[in-house]
């Protein structure tokens, strides 16, 4: 076995050798293969080599290691004949599983959440992303303390006036992790405030918001640098980038708008970091439309569709907020795959075929996008001093203006706006 497995460590280092474990226990819209090459490509995001990968068919879960012990036996040597210190279960196993299949399989084992953890905490970029990472994080440990590490058994004498037998290592780790995470919650709640004063200083301007929503991989970012001309980070790999960017661009008959490019989805996202990143992905909740972008060509893009709606249920957008589907990467479809790809989104008006690298369809999905923004405005006539160039200006940036007049000392338009605008521009006037 090679160096790299250290249990009371409990950690990995980055090239780590591994083997990916899918433990199939039925009802998953993926198949093995799938799972096992989603959790591969998550390994790799943060440089661990997997030197192979096993699918278990699980009829009965043992609640002591899940799996059976003649797959165990097997699954070991695999491990050893790979030289894998670490093993990777694309499944959530409890601390008592983790905990005795290490000590069957002589390697570090962590599951599907543990691995998104890791994942997430070396991409976090910004103040508030470590601070979600981190909260997350402890939030899975507190109920990994459970296993009887040397260190965890030994008592800490007790003090003040009551004395008494002190508290055990592992009732004070707990207590650290409690008082811990208490502190980063209470900075989180810090930066959702501050986030919501940007918010509502946004949602008085007003400019509408788009956010950019999908699966991880799915080319959000690519997509939102073509729409924005930025430089987000956009490679082929999981969870290329996590914290949120916000980017004006212009639409069609709309001057301004915000775009919103969020964290990607993944299927069976840990709860703790769904809870943690909720100051994040209020971003997209409080949006006046989504774009879920897909990735068409992918096998699983239907079930990748799902994972992504049931998030979104999850964090509250309600079901009523417009949202379109780009489907994305037809650079990557050709003949039968693509012809049929291209006649169903025909078909679907929330539905545009698209290549964010190419920029195929890019035009369409703006149009669309603006048609939809803008179905509700109304046409008015607005009358203003044909020295205000302000109210001018405002009328233009919130407007479309249709037509424009001077008569006298007056300067009359035709402008088509939203009702709410209307309404923010007559309370100006007064």
């Amino acid at each position: 076995m090679s160096a790299g497995f250290d249990r009371d460590r409990g950690d990995f280092a980055r090239g780590a050798r591994a083997v990916v474990v899918f433990p199939d226990q039925g009802g998953s819209l993926r198949d093995g293969e799938a799972r096992l090459a989603e959790t591969a490509g998550l390994a790799a995001a943060i440089g661990i080599t997997v030197t192979d990968r096993v699918a278990l068919r699980v009829r009965t879960q043992r609640p002591a290691t899940l799996i059976g012990s003649g797959q165990i036996t097997a699954l070991a040597a695999t491990a050893r004949m790979a030289d894998a210190s670490l093993v990777i279960f694309d499944a959530a196993l409890t601390p008592v599983q983790q905990r005795n299949l290490e000590t069957a399989l002589e390697a570090k084992v962590i599951d599907r959440t543990g691995l998104i953890l890791e994942i997430f905490g070396e991409r976090a970029a910004t103040a508030e992303g470590r601070l979600q990472v981190e909260l997350a994080h402890l939030d899975y440990q507190a109920g990994r303390l459970v296993r009887s590490w040397t260190h965890l058994e030994r008592q800490r004498g007790g003090f003040g006036f009551l004395g008494g037998p002190g508290e055990t290592q592992i009732e004070a780790d707990r207590r650290l992790i409690r008082d811990r995470m208490a502190r980063l919650r209470r900075e989180l709640d810090a930066v959702t405030r501050t986030r919501g004063l940007h918010r509502d200083r946004r949602q008085r301007a007003p400019w509408p918001v788009i956010a950019l929503v999908g699966y991880t991989n799915a080319g959000k970012s690519t997509l939102f640098n073509r729409l924005t001309g930025a430089s987000v980070v956009a490679e082929d790999l999981l969870f290329a980038t996590l914290d949120p960017t916000l980017r004006q661009i212009t639409l069609p008959g709309i001057d301004k708008a915000i775009l919103s490019d969020t964290v990607g989805f993944v299927s069976e996202l840990p709860t703790q970091l769904v809870a943690a990143f909720k100051a994040t992905l209020e971003e997209v909740v409080s949006a006046d439309l989504l774009i879920h972008v897909r990735d068409i060509a992918h096998p699983d893009s239907e079930a990748q569709r799902a994972d992504v709606e049931r998030v979104l249920g999850e964090i509250g957008v309600d079901e009523t907020t417009p949202r379109f589907e780009a489907w994305n990467k037809l650079d990557l479809l050709s003949g039968e795959a693509l012809e049929t790809v291209l006649e169903s989104a025909a078909g679907r008006a929330n539905v545009v075929a698209i290549s964010a690298a190419g920029g195929d369809g890019v035009d369409l999905l703006l149009s669309r996008v603006a048609a939809r923004l803008t179905e509700g405005h109304r046409r008015y006539r607005i009358v203003l001093a044909a020295g205000d160039g302000a109210g001018a200006a405002w009328l233009h940036a919130h407007g479309e203006v249709l037509e424009q007049q001077v008569q006298g000392d007056d300067a009359v338009y035709a402008v088509r706006l939203a009702p709410r605008d209307f309404e923010r521009f007559s309370q100006r006037a007064l």
